[in-house]
C-alpha cells in the first residue's frame, strides 16, 4: 500500500548524526528562464507543496518536536528553550571539520548562516539577540546533521541574532568557537522551504514560467540544481499544456482538451449516443457529457478527429503514432513485446498511471507509481455505439488513440486497466471515443 504521509506543520526534531538533507535549487532554459513557481509532489507519500522559483527546497527526513532528553541520549541540546532571547547550544561533532550553523524562521527565510571549524567531540556556542518567535536551528557537516526547533520569548528588535563564540565552560572533548561574530558577517539568502522526504521517495516537480509548464522527475540522492526546459505547447483554444521528457521524446503531460483544429475550425461536440455511433467525421465529447470531466480529464475524441488533416494538436506537435508509443514502451520496459496484441509488460502500466488523488480502482499490485511523469488519468472512454464504459464508479480504464490506422474501420490504441499492471495494445473501431496525447515534432 502507499506510504501514509505524516503532518509536519510546525514540527521539527533532533535528528541523528548520519541523516541527510538535500537542497534543491531551480533553473529555467529555452522559452522561459525565470521560474515563477515549482509544484513539488512527493509521489511516494502523496504530499505536495508549491514554492517560488527562487526558493531552495530542503528535503528533510525530520519529523517531531524537540523534547526533553536525558543527558546520555541527546546529540544536540539547546537551553533554555524557550529562551529569553539568549541560549546555549551544545552538540556532538562526529568528526573534525567545517560545519554550517543556520537559523530559519517559520516562513523558511534564512536569518543566519555561518560556517565554522569544529574539532571532534562535544562543542558549543551561545546565541544572543534572538527576536521573539519560532525558528529552526540547523548544524550541518559532511559527517553529521542536527536540527531542532528554537523558541524565543524576547522583545528584541527584529534583527538577525549573533553568535557569542567565547568559551562556554568546561569542554568534554574538542573546543568551543573562538572569536566574536558580528551582524555584518551574516549572509542574507533566499528562502528555504522544508519538505518531508525519505530515502527512495519519488518527486514530481512542475516548473511554471508564464504560460509554460514543464515536469521533471527527481529521485533525490544528493543536493542539486534542477533545470526546466520550457517549450510552447498551446492548442487553438489557448489551452496551455505541461510537458514531460521521457527518453528521447517530449510528451504532453496532460490529455488534450481542444474543441478546435489547429486552423481554428470547430470540432463538433456530439452528446447524443445514437448520433455519436453514426459518425464518420471528427467529434469530441466529455465523459457522460459532464464539462467537469473534460476540464480535468480532457475530452474524448473519435479517430476521425485525430486523423483530420487540419490537425488536432498544438503547433509543433502531433498525435503519437503506434511506432512512437512503441519507443516509449521500450524505453520504460525493454522486455516489452511491441508486436503483441492485448496486454504486454509487467510494470509499465504502474509506471504510467497517476498514483495520488486518483479515482483508479486498484489492487496492491496494480496501483500507479507515475515514475516517468506521464500521469495517466482514469478517463474512461466512449464505445463505438455511443455508450459509456461500464465502470461502476468511473474508476476502471483509460484509452489513448495513436495516429496509426489499422484498416478502414479500426485504428491502433493503448489502454491502461485498473486490474492490470501492463499496457494493452489493440485496434478498436474508429467511432469510439478515447483520450489523446500529443508528442513534439522532431
Amino acid at each position: 500500500m502507499k506510504t501514509i504521509a505524516f503532518s509536519i506543520l510546525m514540527m521539527i526534531a533532533v535528528f541523528q548524526s548520519h541523516a541527510q538533507n538535500y537542497k534543491i535549487n531551480f533553473e529555467g532554459t529555452s522559452a522561459g528562464t525565470s521560474i515563477d513557481s515549482v509544484k513539488v509532489e512527493n509521489l511516494s507519500q502523496c504530499t505536495s507543496l508549491t514554492v517560488a522559483g527562487s526558493d531552495t527546497l530542503n528535503l528533510t527526513p525530520i519529523v517531531g518536536i524537540n523534547g526533553e532528553l536525558r543527558p546520555n541520549e541527546y546529540q544536540m541540546k539547546i537551553y533554555p528553550n524557550p529562551s529569553p532571547g539568549n541560549c546555549s547550544v551544545e552538540f556532538e561533532a562526529a568528526a573534525a571539520g567545517n560545519a554550517g550553523i543556520l537559523i530559519y524562521d517559520m516562513a523558511g527565510k534564512m536569518i543566519l548562516q555561518k560556517k565554522e571549524f569544529f574539532q571532534e567531540g562535544r562543542q558549543g556556542f551561545v546565541l544572543y539577540g534572538i527576536p521573539s518567535g519560532m525558528y529552526y536551528l540547523e548544524i550541518e557537516s559532511n559527517e553529521y546533521l542536527y536540527t531542532s526547533k528554537l523558541i524565543s520569548t524576547a522583545s528584541c528588535p527584529a534583527e538577525p541574532p549573533v553568535i557569542n563564540t567565547g568559551p562556554q565552560g568546561g569542554t568534554k572533548k574538542g573546543h568551543y568557537l573562538q572569536g566574536p561574530e558580528t551582524r555584518k558577517d551574516i549572509l542574507k539568502t533566499k528562502s528555504l522551504i522544508n519538505m518531508l522526504f525519505n530515502p527512495g521517495d519519488t518527486l514530481k516537480l512542475t516548473g511554471k514560467s508564464g504560460n509554460f509548464r514543464t515536469v521533471s522527475m527527481l529521485f533525490p540522492h544528493q543536493s542539486q540544481s534542477v533545470t526546466f526546459n520550457f517549450v510552447q505547447c498551446a492548442d487553438a483554444d489557448s489551452n496551455h499544456y505541461a510537458v514531460v521528457q521521457i527518453g528521447s521524446q517530449l510528451w504532453m503531460e496532460e490529455n488534450l482538451k481542444t474543441t478546435k483544429y489547429r486552423d481554428g475550425s470547430d470540432i463538433p461536440n456530439v452528446t447524443d449516443s445514437a448520433a455519436w455511433g453514426n459518425l464518420s467525421t471528427g467529434a469530441w465529447c466529455d465523459y457522460h457529457n459532464l464539462p467537469s470531466e473534460g476540464q480535468y480529464y480532457g475530452h474524448l475524441y473519435n479517430f476521425y478527429a485525430v486523423s483530420n488533416s487540419r490537425n488536432i494538436c498544438p503547433s509543433g506537435w502531433h498525435v503519437a503514432s503506434n511506432h512512437e508509443w512503441n519507443i516509449l514502451e521500450k524505453f520504460l520496459d525493454p522486455a516489452i513485446d511491441t508486436t503483441a496484441l492485448g496486454g504486454t509488460g509487467t510494470e509499465i502500466g504502474r509506471i504510467l498511471k497517476e498514483g495520488c488523488n486518483t479515482r483508479w480502482a486498484y489492487m496492491d499490485s496494480t496501483y500507479g507509481l507515475n515514475a516517468a511523469g506521464f500521469t495517466a488519468l482514469c478517463t474512461n472512454y466512449r464505445t463505438a455505439t455511443g455508450a459509456w464504459s461500464l465502470a461502476p464508479d468511473n474508476n476502471h480504464d483509460c484509452s489513448f488513440w495513436t495516429a496509426t490506422s489499422y484498416n478502414t474501420n479500426s485504428a491502433w490504441y493503448r489502454s491502461l486497466r485498473w486490474c492490470y499492471s501492463d499496457i494493452y495494445s489493440l485496434f478498436p473501431f474508429k467511432k469510439g471515443g478515447c483520450s489523446v496525447r500529443c508528442i513534439r515534432d522532431n
